[in-house]
């Protein structure tokens, strides 16, 4: 898999800056939400889970895929301003808060 960046474009007023990518996967299949975000994480230096991998689609015919990624200043930022459905398909949760312990 071999992934360049065609586009980056920041915006400091949702904390993201916003990556369209091609990836050329000739022979492989298509990769997954979660090596993709790992390789957009790698390229642009930053954590694994600031990173929401918006759309991946196939080009037909070739082993190329083309997708949006969206790169948050930090997980607080990307909980805050993205959508629950796509933080959950990208494996990014809010941490758990502990329950009040009952009292007897």
């Amino acid at each position: 898999m071999k992934m360049d960046i065609t586009q980056q474009k920041e915006n400091p007023l949702l904390k993201r800056t916003e990556v369209c990518f091609t990836i050329d996967h000739a022979g492989e299949t298509t990769p997954g939400r979660n090596a993709v975000a790992e390789e957009v994480a790698k390229k642009l230096k930053t954590k694994r889970n600031c990173v929401v991998v918006d759309s991946i689609e196939s080009v037909y015919g070739k082993g190329m895929s083309k997708g949006y990624a969206k790169v948050y200043d930090s997980m607080e930022a990307a909980l805050e301003y993205d959508r629950k459905h796509l933080l959950k398909r990208n494996g990014i949760e809010a941490p758990k808060a502990e329950a009040p312990a009952a009292e007897e």
